[in-house]
């Protein structure tokens, strides 16, 4: 049986997970891509970042853009959520501000979610101080939906 998702289980899928596929538009296409994110449930936003390329160069000319995130045990066990929002690009003081925030939520994520250690998670951190900073973005939520499946 298909369900709809009500809000509280749609957020709560958000919140719970940190990779997700961003759909964009990139010459007159849609594209699809993985992305590690952070949702900041304060402020209603999703953080992320990128190095400068196809997302961020198609992001920039068509900002309105939707993120995919899934857990799926079996074709008859999953829970799906699709953001719609729009993009947002920060730089400066406020880029590495996010990305702090971002580093520090999905390494708490993980830790609680996974139990395991996080050396990795330092290239997030180490990030922030680099003269080649990536693109950290916003998406601005507008509206998120979600569907589940139990047999």
């Amino acid at each position: 049986m298909i369900k709809i998702l009500n809000e509280t289980e749609n957020y709560a899928l958000l919140e719970t997970n940190y990779i997700g596929h961003l759909a964009y538009i990139y010459r007159n296409r849609p594209f699809i891509a993985p992305i590690t994110y952070f949702f900041d449930k304060e402020r209603n936003i999703i953080i992320g970042y990128s190095a400068e390329g196809h997302k961020i160069t198609a992001m920039r000319k068509i900002n309105e853009v939707a993120l995919e995130v899934s857990e799926i045990d079996s074709v008859n066990h999953w829970n799906t959520i699709v953001v719609h929002g729009t993009y947002q690009e920060l730089d400066g003081s406020n880029a590495k501000a996010y990305l702090h925030d971002f580093s520090l939520g999905v390494k708490d994520l993980i830790i609680r979610k996974e139990q395991r250690k996080l050396d990795f998670i330092n290239q997030f951190s180490s990030k922030i101080y680099k003269d080649d900073m990536p693109i950290v973005f916003l998406i601005k939520i507008e509206e998120v939906t979600g569907r589940m499946r139990r047999s």
